[in-house]
């Protein structure tokens, strides 16, 4: 297994009777120590049971149409595209779109390809108010491995909810 395969097994370690505020202090931890803007960094498992479990809080996936179509989505999250395909800008409308269908109090959970976009989009989302925002950790599909395939780590390979 390589290091960064370990150190995603470690962040997704199941721990048994953990209260969702456990979740939450550990998600706001991982962005203190980094000095982040936003609210926390979740894994997919504690994202999914977030959202589960947290009244309000709402899946966010930010990644393209066509990733949704190709790739698969989560059922029941909003889908705001975050940059666009095929030349990766800057989606004009996502701040417009986010606005419209979340406050800046609301808890919102930012899922993208890898958590890369994810991060981007919480921290302009934190910079314009939004203090409730959390980016979810390897994404929909997580990292490539050595042969670079993405089946190492994220939401797909962790099992959570998705559909194509």
């Amino acid at each position: 297994m390589s290091a960064s395969a370990a150190r995603i097994v470690n962040l997704s370690e199941a721990r048994a009777g953990e209260s969702l505020d456990d979740i939450l202090y550990r998600a706001e931890n991982r962005a203190r120590e980094r000095e982040i803007p936003y609210r926390g960094q979740l894994t997919p498992d504690e994202a999914w049971r977030v959202c589960q479990e947290y009244p309000g809080a709402r899946l966010v996936n930010i990644r393209t149409k066509e990733e949704l179509v190709l790739i698969g989505r989560v059922p029941g999250a909003v889908e705001i595209q975050w940059r666009l395909f095929q030349d990766w800008d800057l989606n004009p409308r996502f701040l417009r779109d986010i606005r419209k269908n979340f406050l800046p109090t609301d808890t919102i959970l930012l899922l993208c390809r890898s958590g890369v976009r994810s991060r981007e989009a919480a921290e302009l989302l934190a910079a314009e108010g939004f203090r409730n925002c959390f980016n979810i950790l390897e994404g929909f599909e997580g990292d490539k491995n050595e042969a670079g395939q993405r089946v190492i780590a994220g939401w797909k390979v962790r099992g959570l909810p998705w559909s194509q």
